[in-house]
């Protein structure tokens, strides 16, 4: 990972997001059942440098004993597991969590091969015969600005070590920190 703290541009992408998502719950208000302790949709994922970067700070705050619990999981991380920071059905570093993590369980909107496909929990909106789009994402918009903001990150850090398309897991990201 690229030795580097300028993650201004991935904060402002969060906040963004987490703007995002907060009116999309309010709008689907009485048809999410996503809650702290559901941790259906918190799998084994992979990163983009940048969103590895910001959580590895997370990681290195938490207290020692934690750091090595959290070592020993990823050591151990099945790449279709579960992710290694969950502790108690909840995110140890939820503050810190991704983009995906913040986004999982709400509607979606993708294109494949020009069709428009809407994914969601299977828990969630299960009395809603329609969506309309100010209650989903457009996660090819939405990773699309991310992969823009992790190229200016790397060019920012000048590594050339690192691929601008690499994905780490999370795994990786806790046994680079620990």
């Amino acid at each position: 990972m690229p030795e580097t703290k300028n993650l201004q541009n991935y904060h402002d992408l969060l906040t963004r997001v987490d703007q995002l998502c907060a009116a999309i719950t309010a709008r689907l208000k009485g048809h999410l059942v996503c809650h702290k302790g559901c941790d259906l949709c918190c799998r084994h994922l992979s990163l983009f440098p940048v969103e590895a970067e910001a959580m590895a700070g997370a990681v290195a705050a938490l207290p020692a004993p934690q750091q090595e619990t959290l070592r020993l999981r990823a050591l151990n991380a099945e790449p279709d597991g579960p992710c290694p920071l969950l502790e108690n059905h909840a995110c140890l570093i939820y503050h810190a969590r991704p983009i995906i993590c913040r986004t999982h369980g709400l509607p979606v909107l993708s294109r494949i091969n020009g069709q428009a496909m809407v994914d969601f929990c299977p828990q969630n909106c299960q009395n809603l015969d329609t969506l309309s789009g100010d209650r989903m994402i457009d996660i090819d918009r939405l990773n699309a600005a991310l992969a823009a903001v992790n190229a200016v990150f790397l060019k920012q850090a000048d590594d050339v070590r690192v691929d601008r398309w690499q994905r780490l897991t999370i795994a990786r990201m806790i046994l680079d920190v620990t």
